[in-house]
């Protein structure tokens, strides 16, 4: 029986990573879409955002992967309520690190991009950002695919 379920685990959890990494490779699509559109760039103008954009990306998600990896959710109460006084305060603590870093990965690239474009496509871009999360959002709750 464990065979049998080892099996099926080996079939099942490559397709289940696939599917979770087309979906992201999705949802970065349609981000890049949405913010050509809503930029409105011109081709001197892309050539400078586009590769400090991605390399905010790439910093964010590697902030995003640390955090996963050392922290536990505090959505499940027995997991607290297992922990000494110490420990969670830790947790707080580090979550409350982890939010100073993308803070400051927020000012960084807020610079860099202030320094090189004009502020008002600089103020489009945070205002798209906050848009394409609605827009996300909208279709995850109407059902649609991202």
């Amino acid at each position: 029986m464990k065979n049998l379920i080892f099996v099926a685990l080996m079939f099942l959890l490559p397709s289940t990573l696939l599917a979770q990494r087309s979906r992201g490779e999705e949802i970065e699509s349609l981000k890049i879409a949405f913010f050509t559109q809503k930029l409105d760039l011109s081709p001197e103008e892309a050539k400078i955002f586009w590769p400090i954009y991605n390399d905010m990306q790439a910093e964010q998600n590697a902030l995003r992967n640390e955090r996963r990896q050392k922290m536990i959710s505090f959505r499940k109460t027995t997991e607290i309520d297992n922990l000494s006084d110490a420990q969670v305060q830790s947790l707080i603590t580090s979550e409350f690190e982890f939010k100073q870093k993308d803070l400051n990965l927020d000012k960084k690239y807020y610079n860099k991009l202030k320094a090189v474009l004009p502020i008002k496509i600089v103020g489009k871009f945070y205002r798209a950002q906050e848009g394409f999360k609605r827009e996300l959002l909208n279709r995850f709750k109407s059902g649609q695919k991202p």
